[in-house]
């Protein structure tokens, strides 16, 4: 079974019921994350989440199976989650299908995987489209104005009531990564005291009060100077990250977006130029071509691979995200800055 982000949320709830194994793809790093949430959501009983990683597999490939079969440690339901970039799973998808094909994994768990700088025209991929026990759903980046109705819907959700442009500036704001925006929506939800029980009002003045900043202003400029292998500017880039606040797992973030990005035109079978720049703004295309001119397909899943393991560190609880957000910056910059290809 196959899916895009336009027929997702409409095939979703099948594929809960009738696939064990889902892989979600494309240069919309942060939509296919959000798919995934939706799936697990539709699940009639998702129960425990085990996260792995991509390398674990790649290191075990039979340990994808042995996990989905195990029993859960409190002898509940569970769901496998796996964060791959490009083909870590292969391998470990492959036997996963064989066993499957031999019946050896009736009663397995659900598993699903969410891989960066993968398509939907990659090897994983093509092990498990013509599956009827398996999907593959591919996100393409997302228009302004869905991200915006989006952000709308998870404020109405969180009791939070979004006034005049609001909602369109924090989908600018969070670079359309719709988990970024989530987390404005629940520091708002927080700050306003709002719930679906009690909703609230949200305003301009709320809106600053949180630390939210447009995309002109905060993440852009950071991503698009390290992004270029711009060393003279990623000081005071990285200076301007500490006064506006930024936080480090949303620059984190912000980075996987691009690097997909620019991953999705590079990569084999990647996206045609006119397609490429018909999803960017007018003012990112400048910005967008530097990069590409700096970037290879091959460092360009090597940098994916280290800001997944970035991403990962972050989210344990520490007191040196700044300081380790900041020295990978300056370690992409730096390779960005080697030779143009």
């Amino acid at each position: 079974m196959k899916a895009t982000g336009r027929d997702f949320t409409a095939l979703a709830s099948r594929a809960a019921r009738e696939c064990a194994l889902f892989f979600f793809c494309g240069p919309d790093e942060a939509g296919a994350a959000a798919a995934a949430d939706k799936l697990v959501a539709q699940l009639a009983d998702p129960g425990e989440r085990v996260e792995l990683s991509g390398s674990q597999l790649k290191a075990d490939p039979v340990r994808l199976a042995d996990e989905a079969r195990s029993s859960s440690l409190f002898g509940g339901t569970r769901h496998l989650f796996v964060r791959a970039a490009g083909e870590e799973a292969h391998d470990a998808v492959k036997l996963f299908c064989e066993l499957a094909d031999a019946g050896e994994t009736r009663g397995a768990c659900p598993v699903l995987i969410h891989a960066t700088s993968a398509s939907d025209k990659s090897r994983t991929a093509k092990l498990l489209s013509g599956r009827k026990d398996a999907l593959v759903a591919m996100f393409y980046p997302p228009q302004l104005a869905d991200v915006t109705a989006e952000v709308r819907m998870m404020a109405d959700a969180a009791g939070v009531r979004l006034g005049g442009d609001l909602a369109e500036r924090i989908a600018r704001g969070a670079l359309l990564d719709l988990r970024v925006a989530r987390s404005e929506i629940a520091k708002l939800a927080l700050y306003l005291d709002a719930s679906p029980q009690a909703p609230r009002l949200a305003g301009s003045e709320a809106l600053a009060e949180i630390g939210a900043v447009s995309e002109e202003e905060g993440f852009a400029p950071l991503v698009n100077a390290v992004m270029a292998g711009e060393l003279d500017k990623v000081p005071s880039e990285i200076r301007r990250m500490r006064e506006l606040g930024l936080n480090p797992v949303a620059v984190a973030l912000a980075l996987e977006r691009r690097a997909a990005q620019l991953a999705a035109r590079l990569g084999q079978g990647g996206e045609s130029k006119p397609a490429f720049y018909e999803r960017s703004s007018m003012a990112d295309r400048d910005a967008l071509t530097t990069q590409l001119n700096r970037w290879s397909a091959g460092k360009l899943e090597r940098l994916i691979t280290r800001l997944a393991e970035l991403h990962r560190a972050l989210l344990a609880p520490s007191a040196s995200a700044e300081l380790l957000v900041s020295q990978a910056l300056v370690q992409i910059a730096r390779v960005a800055a080697g030779r143009p290809r």
